[in-house]
C-alpha cells in the first residue's frame, strides 16, 4: 500500500475498518458462512420485500444465539400496524439484541400505515423497550424521488428517536465528505457510519447497486468514468483506493465517523478475507 495518508489518518482507517461490521439478508446459506467471523462480530440483517420483517427476527435470534452482535433491519414499509410493531418489540425484547435499524424499506407498495422510517420511530418510541441504540438511513448520493434539502429535513427530525446514521453505498469520496459536512451544517449531530462496499465480485457489485439506486443508477455510472473505470477493472472489486480517499474525512473529528457497514451481499468470507488484508497492509 503506497498510498499517501498521515499517520493520524492511517490509525483513523485502521479503526474504522477494525470496527466496521457485515450487512447480510436472509437467505438459506447465509449463516453458515458467518463462522469466518470473530465471535462477538457485529453483523445486520437486512428486512427483504419478498421474505418480509419475520424472516429477519427468526434469523436475528438464531445468529444472536451464537453470540453475534446483531442489529436487525426493521423496514418500515413492512410494518402492517402498531399492533404489529408491538408485536416485532416483543419479539426483540426477547432476544440478546444491541441495536435495531429503522429505514423506510425498499418495498413498492407497504404492507400497511407505515410509509416512511419518521412514522414508525414516532411510534417505537412510545413503547417501553430496552434499546439504547437505534440507527436510521443517511443519503449522500439523494434520493430518486425526494431532494436533498428534504431528506436531510427528514433526518434532522429523525434525530430526536436515533443515535447514529449509515450510509447508503457510494462510491465517491468526495461526495460523501460534502454530505456530512451538510448535515452538520444542519445541525444534526448523529455519528456516522459509512456505508462501505466490498470486496466482492464485480458482477454482483454492479447488479446490486443498479437495484438499489446508487448514483442513480446508469446514468451516475456514465457521468463518472473513473469510478466506472475502477468498478470494470477487474472481475474482483475492492475498496481500497476509496478508503484512502475517505482517509481525510474519517480522521476529522468534527465529522464524527465511527465505522463502516459493509455491503457484502452475502459473500462473507470474501469481505472478512480483504478486511483482514487491509488490515494487514496498513501495519
Amino acid at each position: 500500500m503506497n498510498r499517501r495518508v498521515s499517520e493520524a489518518e492511517k490509525q483513523a482507517l485502521a479503526r474504522s475498518v477494525h470496527d466496521a461490521y457485515m450487512e447480510i439478508f436472509p437467505t438459506d446459506t447465509v449463516e453458515t458462512r458467518l463462522d469466518v467471523l470473530e465471535p462477538g462480530s457485529y453483523v445486520a440483517i437486512t428486512c427483504s420485500p419478498s421474505k418480509g420483517v419475520e424472516e429477519t427476527l427468526a434469523m436475528s435470534g438464531r445468529i444472536a444465539a451464537r453470540g453475534f452482535r446483531v442489529v436487525p433491519h426493521i423496514a418500515a414499509r413492512m410494518v402492517r400496524d402498531k399492533a404489529h410493531l408491538r408485536e416485532i418489540m416483543a419479539r426483540l425484547d426477547d432476544m440478546p439484541i444491541v441495536s435495531l435499524f429503522v429505514p423506510g424499506g425498499d418495498s413498492a407498495t407497504p404492507a400497511g400505515k407505515y410509509i416512511k422510517a419518521l412514522d414508525l420511530l414516532r411510534d417505537i418510541a412510545e413503547f417501553d423497550h430496552r434499546f439504547d441504540d437505534i440507527g436510521v438511513a443517511g443519503h449522500p448520493e439523494g434520493h430518486p424521488i425526494v431532494s436533498s434539502e428534504v431528506m436531510i429535513k427528514e433526518l434532522s427530525k429523525k434525530q430526536a428517536y436515533s443515535n447514529y446514521v449509515v450510509t447508503q453505498m457510494c462510491f465517491d469520496a468526495a461526495i460523501i465528505g460534502r454530505w456530512i459536512r451538510a448535515i452538520r451544517e444542519a445541525g444534526i449531530s448523529l455519528p456516522v457510519w459509512l456505508g462501505l462496499p466490498s470486496a466482492s465480485d464485480r458482477s454482483t457489485l454492479l447488479k446490486t447497486s443498479l437495484r438499489i439506486g446508487v448514483g442513480n443508477s446508469l446514468r451516475y455510472l456514465k457521468n463518472h468514468g473513473k469510478i466506472a473505470a475502477r468498478l470494470l477493472r477487474s472481475k474482483i472489486y475492492q475498496p481500497d483506493d476509496l478508503l484512502f480517499e475517505l482517509a481525510p474525512y474519517i480522521a476529522d473529528p468534527d465529522l464524527d465517523i465511527r465505522g463502516h457497514h459493509i455491503y457484502c451481499f452475502n459473500q462473507v468470507e470474501k469481505a472478512e478475507q480483504w478486511r483482514r488484508q487491509f488490515l494487514a497492509g496498513l501495519q
